[in-house]
C-alpha cells in the first residue's frame, strides 16, 4: 500500500524551533506525521519548512517542491515573518496564499492550514508598537481564514487568548512554542484531521519528554542570542514600525485610533475581493 505522503511547508514554526531533540529540532510537524498512518500505511514525512520563511518562499521555493512529492496531505502555516518585515503588503500575501492553497488542492492533497497570535503580544511589546504588528496579523489571519474556506482546508484556528496566556506552551524567546506547545500544537491538528477521517494512529502525548526552561535560562536566552534574533528579524521593520508608533500616539491622542483598524481590515478585505475579481474575470473568458 503507497505510503501517506505528508509535506509541511512554513516558517521556523513548522521547521520546529523551540523543540529540541538530539540536537536538532522536532516539532509540531513531525509529532503530527507520526501519528497519520498505520503499521499497514507508514507515512512519508517532509519538512520543506525553513526559519525566517514569509510567503513569498514558500510560494517560489517550498511549493515546487513540494508538488513535486506528489503529497496526500500538505500543511501550510506562514506569515508572522511577513508581519515583521517592512515591505508588508497584505495583497501581495492574499494573492501568494490563494495561489499556494490552490496549486495543493488542485492536485488533490488535503490542506491543512492554521492562523497563528501576533508577534507584538507574544513579545510583550508596548501598546503603540504592539498594536500596528497586530493590525498585520489580524490581517493576514482575516486571509488564511477566508481562503482555508474557499478551497476546503482543515484549520487550526491558533489566534485566540489561550494560545497567548499559557506561557508553559512557549519557548524563551517567546515567539515559538516550546516542546508542549509543539505538542498542543500537533495534537489539535491530529484531531482536526481524525474528524475528517484522515489520521489513522495516535495523536501525539501532551506530556513534554524534557524539562522546560528555567526562568534563569529564558532570561539569558533573551539577554543574549534573543537580542540578535530579534535585530535580525525586525532590522528592515524597525525605521517603519516606529513611524507607525508614532501615528499611533497622534491617533490615540485625537481619540481616531478605531480609524486604523478599520482601514486595515479594509485592506484585507480588498485583497480577497481582488482575487475573487479575478476569478469572476477567468470564469466569464
Amino acid at each position: 500500500m503507497k505510503p501517506v505522503t505528508y509535506v509541511a511547508l512554513g516558517d521556523s514554526l513548522t521547521q520546529g524551533v523551540g523543540d529540541l531533540v538530539d540536537g536538532a529540532w522536532r516539532g509540531w510537524a513531525a509529532l503530527l506525521a507520526a501519528g497519520l498512518g498505520t503499521p499497514q500505511r507508514p507515512v512519508e514525512f517532509h519538512n520543506l519548512a525553513a526559519s525566517g520563511a514569509q510567503t513569498c518562499d514558500v510560494h517560489g521555493h517550498q511549493m515546487p517542491r513540494a508538488l513535486a512529492l506528489r503529497p496526500d496531505i500538505v500543511s501550510v502555516v506562514v506569515g508572522v515573518n511577513d508581519t515583521l518585515r517592512c515591505t508588508f503588503d497584505i495583497g501581495a500575501v492574499a494573492g501568494r496564499l490563494d495561489e499556494v492553497y490552490g496549486a495543493v488542492t488542485a492536485d488533490g492533497a488535503v490542506l491543512l492550514t492554521a492562523c497563528m497570535p501576533d508577534p507584538g503580544a507574544m513579545l510583550g511589546l508596548p501598546g503603540a508598537l504592539g498594536r500596528p504588528l497586530a493590525r498585520r496579523q489580524r490581517a493576514v489571519n482575516a486571509v488564511v481564514h477566508a481562503l482555508s474556506e474557499r478551497y476546503g482546508a482543515v484549520h487550526l484556528h491558533a489566534a485566540g487568548e489561550e494560545w497567548i496566556a499559557d506561557r508553559t506552551l512557549w519557548s524563551a524567546d517567546r515567539l515559538h512554542p516550546g516542546e508542549r506547545g509543539h505538542r498542543v500544537f500537533a495534537a489539535r491538528c491530529h484531531a482536526l484531521l481524525a474528524a475528517e477521517g484522515l489520521a489513522s494512529g495516535a495523536g501525539p502525548g501532551l506530556d513534554p519528554e524534557r524539562p522546560p526552561p528555567t526562568h534563569a535560562a529564558s532570561l539569558l536566552w533573551l539577554a543574549t542570542a534573543g537580542t540578535g534574533w530579534v535585530a535580525r528579524r525586525c532590522t528592515d521593520l524597525l525605521p517603519q514600525l516606529l513611524s507607525l508608533a508614532a501615528e499611533e500616539v497622534r491617533h490615540r491622542v485625537r481619540g481616531t485610533s478605531g480609524g486604523l483598524d478599520v482601514r486595515a481590515a479594509h485592506a484585507a478585505t480588498a485583497a480577497l475581493a481582488g482575487l475573487a475579481g479575478v476569478e469572476r474575470r477567468v470564469e466569464a473568458a
